[in-house]
């Protein structure tokens, strides 16, 4: 299990999830751990289940130990953090749910690695950015990100998911 590996990264923060194509559908709270080495975001089976969301396509995936393994893709799935949304596919596999590299950054969320929380990002609090398109300002904008979210005082901000220039 994930939570094992305190030391690498991991942290686990309470998510919501919902049937974006069913609204009627009750929301379901979620303990989700964050791993910034991880892409995508992963389900167990019971809460497809539970949220009644179909299998859109299937992912081969590579697993820690190298070997790899066919898994269901579903979506879309409704993410919700603090005041933070977005909309994410997911692979049905494992036994806890995981917050990858996709819907940390599409809903502009910050892993800061000295208190292992998950956060709004500082330098957009009220509504969540992304870049478009990358070209030069972009570039800059991302250098300067990087560097100001990293060498923030008393912090230490995962920067891996935040977009190299």
């Amino acid at each position: 299990m994930y939570r094992e590996k305190k030391g690498y990264g991991f942290t686990s923060e309470k998510i919501q999830l919902r049937n974006s194509r069913m609204p009627e559908l009750e929301a379901v709270e979620i303990e989700a751990v964050a791993d910034t080495g991880a892409v995508h975001m992963c389900i167990p089976e019971h809460i497809r289940i539970q949220l009644q969301i179909e299998e859109q396509d299937a992912r081969e995936v590579i697993l820690a130990d190298g070997n790899r393994k066919l898994v269901p893709y579903v979506g879309p799935i409704e993410l919700r953090y603090k005041h933070r949304v977005g909309l994410a596919g997911a692979l049905v596999m494992g036994d806890e749910p995981l917050l990858g590299l996709i819907p940390l950054q599409d809903m502009d969320l910050v892993v800061v690695s000295g208190t292992k929380r998950v956060i709004v990002n500082p330098l957009s609090p009220n509504i969540a950015s992304s870049i478009a398109k990358r070209t030069c300002n972009a570039n800059r904008y991302t250098k300067g990100l990087r560097r100001r979210l990293i060498h923030a005082p008393g912090t230490r901000v995962d920067a891996r998911h935040i977009p190299a220039a």
